[in-house]
């Protein structure tokens, strides 16, 4: 039967030499010389080092713009409250989204069953495994996804026919 995956996964090595451009530029920029500014990634999460809100905001436009540069979406950043450390020094973490959470799945999966499609939709741990009889019915489901999911990027992937 044919089936796709609806999955929610950022490549970390783009993210990686994102945050690292992003790094390599706080070094050698004017306005930060001298300051606390700096950036570190340590498996799927982002951390903002600055003197000031200002200044994060500074080093996350910065950051978007070399994902946006790496081809990733930047929708998969979700960002944490600003944090006080000692000194006068703040941070914030930012989250690299992976997987589709089982509230998200379960509305693709309602959007799935109200729709009159001749499809199925099974929540598999982080993903969404969509199958149906005609391949038409499977690319009328992705339109369908796409057109209502909007503030996510998931992907499709392991198409089958």
């Amino acid at each position: 039967m044919p089936s796709f995956d609806t999955v929610c996964e950022a490549d970390l090595v783009k993210v990686k030499n994102g945050v690292e451009n992003t790094a390599k530029e706080i070094g050698t920029r004017f306005d930060f010389k001298g300051t606390a500014a700096k950036i570190e990634i340590k498996d799927k999460e982002i951390t903002l080092i600055g003197d000031a809100e200002f200044q994060l905001d500074q080093i996350e436009d910065v950051l978007r713009n070399k994902l946006t540069k790496q081809e990733v979406d930047v929708r998969f950043l979700d960002r944490g409250d600003v944090q006080k450390m000692g000194g006068d020094k703040v941070k914030v973490m930012i989250k690299v989204r992976n997987g589709i959470e089982s509230e998200l799945a379960k509305k693709i999966q309602r959007l799935m069953k109200d729709s009159k499609l001749k499809v199925q939709a099974a929540i598999q741990e982080e993903k969404v495994r969509i199958t149906g009889a005609k391949r038409d019915d499977l690319q009328a489901a992705m339109a369908l996804i796409r057109k209502d999911v909007t503030d996510i990027p998931l992907t499709f992937d392991n198409f089958r026919d």
